[in-house]
This record gives C-alpha cells, structure tokens and sequence, in this order.
C-alpha cells in the first residue's frame, strides 16, 4: 500500500510502547479461597461481575463474587462458560463461497444467502473485500447507500462495543445510514418527551426506599422487574430483589395488569388481573370516566401541572365523538369484568399509588397511546410527582428504584461526525430496503429511505430482532454486499456474505460501570482467556480496517486498546479517589451514593415547584392533551389518548386465532445465550423455544403439556413447545422473543423465532416504532416436525480450499482520499482542522453539542493531541467559540 500516513504495521516496527500493557495479566482475589489455586481474573458482563476460574489458559468455572452481585443468575454460572467454548463460535474468517467466487465480477448470487457454505479464509482478505465493497458503494452509490445495522449496543457490557467501533470507522470515511431509535421502546422514547418532558423509559425511577414508606398501591402493568432485572445494558447488579421483598412486606398491596401471571406476581404476591392485549388504553380511559363521574379528580393538580385537560376530558366522557368511555364500554374492549374496573378505578385515586408501565406496551400499533393514557390517569387523580406515587416505565429495566451516584462514568472513543443524513427507524429495516425513494415520516419530519447497497452489521443480531422475518429474508436480497462481525453464529451472521469472528469480552480487556441507574461502581472488564480460534477484538478488526482503508492514525490515535481503557477511567468519578493502577488490580472501584439520592422522587422537583423546575414540553407541564403532536395531522397517533382499534387483535380476529405475546426470556438476554446447551435444558421443550398456552385452548386442539405445536400465520410458521397452563387467559400464547431460528425444509422456523410471526406494520407515523406485540396466530398440534433443531449448529465450511492473495492493486483503496477530501471540501479551514483532527479524540460529536465554557475546559488537552500548532490552535477555537451550543449568533 502506498498510503501517505502511518499505518499500524509501520508504528509498530517503529518499536512504540504501548499504554499500561504490564498490567493486562493482573488478576482481581475478591471472594477467593485461599486453600485454592489463584489463577482467577475478574470480569464483568450484562449478567453480573465474577472471577473467572482458569486452567491451563482455559476457563473452567466461574467465581461468583458475592459483595457485588448477592444473586448471580444461571446466565452468568452457568452461559457463560456454555458459550465460550461452544460450537456455534465462529473460530475464523468466513466468506460466503459465491461472494468469494464473484468478488470482481460482481456475480455474488445473493440469493444463496443462509442456504449455501462458507470458506475459511484469512484475515487480510476479509479487510480488502469489506474495504473494496464499502469503497464500491461509496463511490457509486454514496455512503448512504452504506446501512449500519449496529443500533443499540447491547453485544456486551463494555464501553468499547462493537457498533462503537464500527461507527468510528464509518464517520472517517464519511459515515453511513444510520438507524434511528430502537426496538426496545421505540415509541415512548419519541412521544413522551412532547408529553412529560423526558423520555421516561430510560430514567431513573424513584428510589426504592421512598416507594417502601409511602406506596400503598403499587401496578404492573404488564411489568416483569423480577425477570427482565436479571439483565442490565451495563452490569447487572440485581440490587433491587431485596428492596422489591422490602416493599412488599412493608404493606405495599401489588396488582398486576397482564394477560399473564408472572415472576414478579409470584414474588410479589400481586392481585393478577386479566386483560386482552393491546386494550391498556381503553381500561384506563374507562378508569378515568369513572373518576370524573365520582368527583375523585384532583381539580388543583390539573389546572397546576397540567395543560389539555379539558379536551382530554370531553373525549373521556364522550362529548367529541358520542360515545361515553365508560367501564361497561372497556369490559367488552378488555375483557375485563365493569364492576372490577369500577373497583379498580376508586382504590387507585383515593389510594397514594405507583404504576408501573412495561416497555411493552408501547411495542403494539397506537403504542404511543398507553402510557400516555398511563399518564393522564394519574395525573387527573393528582398524583404524578408525589412521594410514592406517580408513573414510573422502567422499574423492569436497569434495576430500577435503585439510588444514583450522580458520577461521571468511564466514556469511550468518539465516533466523530456522521455526514450522512440519512436514517432508518430501527423496526423499518425490511420497509427501507424495500422501498428506497419512499417518503416516510418520523418525529415530526418527512424523510426519505435510502437505496441501500451494503449493511455493515457489528454484534447485532438483528436478524433475530426484525418483525416478519421471512419478507426481511427476501428484502436482502437486493443488497449487495452484507458484512457480520460476530462471536457466534447468529442468525445475522448466517446471511451475511463476509463474516468476521469477535472475540468474546473474556479474551480481551474492556471497562464498564455497574447498574444502569445506580452507577455505584466502575468495572475492569480483564481479559480471562486468550482468543478463541483467530478471532479479535471489535477494537482490533476495525483497527485492521482502517489500516487497510489509510485511516489508522485517525482511528488509533496511535495508541492501544488499553491506554484508551485507562483514558476512559481517568474520566470517572471513581479516577478522583482511586488509582488506575489500584482499580485494574482489584477489578472494581466504588462511586459512592449520597445519602439525599435514597429520598430521590421521580418529578418531585417539578410538583415541588413547577415554575421553577418546568418539565421540558412546549408548556413546561404534563400535556395531557399535546399541540405539537396534534398539529402534525398523523391520522394514526392524534394529539391525545384515545383507543383505537387494531389491526389485528382479539376484537377483530377470525376463529380460532390467537394473540401472540413475546415478552424478554428469564435464562437469555433477547438471542444472547439460546446456544448455551446447560441453559436449554432448563426450559426448552423437544429442544424448541417453549410456548405458554392456556388450558383450554389446549385441549380445544388436542394439545398436551411437552408436544410440539405449529403457530403460524400468513406471513410464516414457527414450531415451539407446549407449556400448558392456567396462569395465560384463554385466547393467548406467549413465547418470549429472540429464539435463533433454523429454517426445515418445509419453510417453518424449527427452532421457534417468534418474528417469522410478527408484522411490520407500524406503531405509527410520529415513530414508525415496532408493533411486535400486535399479532394473531393459529394453532395447531405438530405432527410432523422435520428432525431437530439445528438453531446451534455451524453452517456449512470449506475449511480447505486453496486461495490466492488478493491483489490489493484490485481493491481501488487510494479512493478512500478522494472521499476524505471531498467531505472537507465545503469547509472552512478552521473546521476542516476540526473534523480532521479533534473528533478522533474525546470531544462531542458536533460543535453545538458544546457551550463556549466546556470547549475552553477541553481544548488545552485536545490541541495537544490534535498537534496544532498556535495558528491552527487559535483559527480552531474561533471557531468553536463561534459555533458552541450557547454563542450568539
């Protein structure tokens, strides 16, 4: 190569020494026996922290480390070692055989993908065929034509996730199209900021302590904390399971608002009452006609905290439209019976009461309307801000209800400008690659899908996540090159064309922070292992990446991965009280929690003092009835609550279907961990992804506890097993998401995937948000399954074909300039300097992101780094100055 830059095979002959490397093989003793042998090494991952017991330079057990997580979970005793050394690890670099065989002619037979082998390859090969498609598409088509798949983050626990690095490397050579929003909560994240001023279901809750001495009712609806707190998007710390048996013996009276019972109702000795899925809105509607009928409503608190009461209360009682939101209306909508909804409505007005809301309930067509409706209702009973009472849509996630340390955790590289403009709403992937051109509209904007030509996809299993999976299969087919980079072989790996194997967080060293709210401690993620087969670090395959594509100075900064780990520390509140060196030794550094946080109450500031902590809508109160949605004339999602039907549920379905619900698992991490063969044997039925059917519904179908049974629609067929049980109401089934699927020669999904089920129809048009909780199904006995499930075995390799180096003159890589140069062209020199330089490091993403006080706080050690001299250093921070979130312009 004959690039003009440095390139990592050339700093390293130069003999550079690297960060803190002496301390990689130190090793943490928390919880050691000291009779034992002390070859443990501390990590830390979405399940919980441990030590992890090592042989030889093998893994053989692992070491709950009992003062940091009390109730480790099967997933990290037991997965965790399933899953490192199990076969459905990609051990080397893979190229789909037709894609390896047409790369120049451009003859790649897309259409083979997930059904034809793979060939083993070498490293060198995988970077030059990923860097000429990303290059090819670049420059014939745009870099919107290039499609990250990587949204969300959830790959693993450490600040150095791999959709990190892959966006890194993408806005170096001019970015790509990006996804916007998520799957898990897609809808709410996007309306309740107009509603309540925040998102809500990424915030904190109430602390713990404060529900424990004032809740006297506490709902779930549809909320599972028990279940889905196993897990965190950091490190689990499962600091909640005490405090929830704390609440309940106090005298907190739990009901639970669900078509089915569950963990959290067993723990918590909750009232379950039954619902029809996708009816929330009408129950608490209903709920409030009945307060307002019975003069329950806090006058006051509404014409204080609130605006669009009114309008909301004309629909309510049936002045808009005529027709009255009355109990007996929402007992044929819900199921439910009208005198327990009459019932229900008084307890929690006169009652000091918590609702819990699930992220669920917004995974459902009108979803943006349910925790609005949530909210309304307890804000018409005056409650919203209230110690103990109030709304609260995360007490599932994160634990929830745990006090906050309120200091900095470790952040990792920038991912510097993205100059692609272009984005598609998480759940919309099959629609985008369908549809390029189309107009489509999203939080308040019209945009347009991009022509996609390539998806990069960095430990995402999206593949597992996209509704109606079988029009997304032949969706991709009209893409022409798919790039996975993966540990395991998930279901997106197996219809890419050029697939890298990542190692696992165990095989090299990372950092994160415990608990998602609390924040009460750093973690050293240490290597424990070395790589398994020829994989590397997401760090790693990107740095080879760039250094193919000319951009390593930039992506690197010259340094390793672990001196950005200690780079990462040293901006943590943790840094101020202990030593790098001391923290890396131990494995953990403690952020304390101030006594003030234990008494935290979610919008207490705003019922406080509404003027002076105005809520962050358009009117600085909770809009009960909101402007700014109704202005926009979305004919799906008006500027209120209000039911409305579905497009397919159980008031409109044929005979015989059902509603399918697929809640989070108890032993995975939505697809993480379905190849751990210990855990599957804890619940899997005839090796399938279990489904929970009421008892009738069974025996109306001749189904019995542990048969095979066939869902399936017009959009696909799964083959789960059968759970027979009294705790789902009839007319529904649940079967939790995230199943890796195996395709029978039939067509059916032989390992249970709940997706080739779902739709892809929309929440709505503020948010183009999924509907996964929205779908019907029939049933039926399966009588003639096609052998096992091959969810976990490795597709089909050639481990052996000989290979001729590819000829790098081929690949076209001095084109990489010609676009770097390109997207400076525009640009004034000052923020040519900027972009070249400055984002590589740790400054914000954009200029505006910044007030003119923080740039001048962080420029004395950016410059340096950036290696301005004092004319560039001056011209650099005029423009900040100029440009910063609050510069007068």
């Amino acid at each position: 190569m004959s690039f003009t830059q440095p390139t990592r095979r050339g700093f390293l002959q130069g003999g550079a020494a690297f960060g803190v490397a002496s301390l990689m093989g130190s090793t943490a003793m928390a919880n050691l026996d000291p009779n034992s042998f002390r070859d443990r090494i501390f990590h830390a991952t979405h399940f919980g922290p441990f030590n992890g017991v090592v042989r030889d330079g093998v893994l053989v057990g692992i070491n709950n480390v009992m003062e940091l997580d009390a109730r480790p979970t099967e997933m990290l005793n037991f997965g965790i070692l399933d899953r490192t050394y199990d076969k459905s690890r990609i051990n080397y670099p893979m190229v789909r055989k037709s894609y390896l065989a047409g790369w120049e002619s451009g003859d790649t037979k897309p259409e083979l993908r997930g059904k034809e082998e793979y060939v083993r390859v070498d490293w060198d090969t995988v970077w030059s065929l990923t860097a000429k498609a990303l290059l090819d598409t670049a420059t014939n088509h745009g870099n919107e034509a290039i499609f990250s798949s990587s949204y969300g983050g959830w790959a693993n626990a450490g600040n150095f996730r791999p959709n990190v690095m892959q966006g890194r490397l993408m806005n170096l050579i001019g970015g790509c199209t990006n996804t916007a929003g998520d799957w898990s909560a897609g809808a709410s994240q996007i309306s309740l900021p107009r509603i309540i001023g925040d998102m809500e279901v990424y915030s904190a809750q109430t602390a713990w302590e404060v529900i424990r001495d004032n809740t006297e009712v506490f709902v779930l609806v549809g909320c599972d904390p028990i279940k889905n707190n196993r897990i965190e998007y950091t490190v689990a710390d499962h600091g909640m399971d005490g405090p929830w048996a704390q609440i309940r013996d106090n005298g907190t009276r739990f009901i639970s608002i669900n078509p089915q019972r569950t963990a959290s109702d067993e723990y918590l000795n909750a009232e379950w009452l039954k619902i029809i899925p996708n009816t929330d809105v009408a129950l608490f509607n209903a709920m409030a006609y009945h307060v307002l009928e019975n003069g329950l409503e806090d006058r006051a608190y509404l014409d204080k905290y609130t605006v669009g009461s009114d309008r909301w209360i004309a629909y309510v009682q049936g002045e808009t439209d005529g027709i009255p939101k009355t109990p007996a209306w929402a007992a044929e909508i819900t199921g439910m019976d009208e005198a327990k909804i009459k019932e229900l409505a008084e307890l929690l007005a006169t009652s000091k009461t918590e609702i819990a809301g699930a992220w669920s309930l917004q995974r459902a067509q009108h979803g943006e309307m349910t925790h609005w409706a949530i909210i309304n209702f307890s804000a018409l009973c005056g409650q919203i801000g209230k110690p103990g009472q109030g709304v609260g849509f995360s007490w599932h996630y994160g634990n929830g209800g745990m006090p906050q340390s309120g200091k900095a955790t470790p952040t990792g590289l920038s991912q510097g400008r993205n100059w692609v403009t272009k984005v598609c709403p998480a759940s919309r992937i099959t629609e985008m690659l369908e549809n390029p051109g189309k107009e489509f509209t999203y939080n308040g904007n019209t945009n347009t899908y991009p022509d996609v030509k390539m998806i990069v996809n960095a430990g995402n299993n999206f593949m597992s996540h996209q509704q109606d999976t079988n029009r997304l299969i032949r969706a991709l087919e009209k893409v022409e090159t798919i790039v996975s980079v993966d540990v395991w072989w998930t279901a997106a790996t197996r219809w890419a064309d050029i697939v890298m194997p990542a190692s696992s967080t165990l095989e090299r060293d990372d950092i994160s922070v415990g608990g998602t709210y609390s924040n009460d401690r750093v973690y050293a993620m240490k290597k424990v292992i070395e790589p398994v087969g020829e994989s590397l670090s997401d760090y790693e395959i990107f740095e080879g990446l760039a250094d193919k594509l000319g951009q390593w100075v930039q992506f690197t900064e010259g340094e390793d991965l672990m001196y950005h780990i200690e780079q990462a520390y040293s901006r943590s509140g943790a840094a101020q009280h202990t030593s790098f060196e001391e923290f890396w030794e131990k494995g953990y550094a403690r952020q304390e929690v101030p006594q003030e946080a234990r008494q935290w109450v979610r919008h207490g500031d705003f019922y406080t003092d509404p003027d002076a902590n105005p809520l962050h809508t358009a009117s600085g109160k909770i809009e009960m009835f909101c402007e700014d949605i109704a202005n926009m004339g979305i004919d799906d999602c008006p500027g209120m609550p209000m039911w409305m039907e579905k497009h397919e549920y159980l008031g409109n379905a044929a005979e015989g279907q059902l509603h399918v619900v697929s809640p989070h698992p108890w032993f995975r991490l939505h697809s993480q961990m379905d190849q751990s063969e210990t855990l599957r044997a804890l619940y899997k039925v005839q090796g399938r992804e279990p489904v929970r059917i009421n008892t009738q519904d069974a025996a109306d179908r001749g189904i019995e506890d542990g048969d095979l049974v066939e869902l399936y629609n017009d959009r696909g067929t799964v083959i789960a097993g059968a759970v027979v049980s009294d705790d789902i109401m009839p007319g529904v089934v649940s079967i939790y998401e995230g199943a890796w699927p195996s395709l029978d020669s039939k067509g059916r999904c032989n390992s249970g995937l709940v997706n080739f089920l779902t739709s892809t129809q929309r929440s709505s048009g503020l948010t183009e948000a999924t509907t996964a909780n929205t779908v019907l199904c029939s049933m039926r006995k399966c009588l003639d399954p096609d052998g096992p499930n091959m969810a976990y075995e490795k597709p089909s390799i050639i481990e052996d074909m000989e290979l001729a180096a590819i000829d790098e003159s081929l690949l076209g890589l001095d084109r990489v300039y010609d676009i770097t140069d390109s997207l400076m062209a525009d640009m004034g020199p000052a923020e040519r300097l900027y972009y070249e330089r400055c984002t590589v490091c740790h400054a914000p993403r954009e200029v505006t992101h910044f007030t003119q006080q923080q740039w001048r706080g962080i420029t004395p050690s950016m410059f340096p780094r950036a290696g301005f001299d004092e004319d560039e250093a001056a011209m650099v921070m005029e423009f900040l100055m100029e440009n910063a979130s609050d510069a007068v312009r």
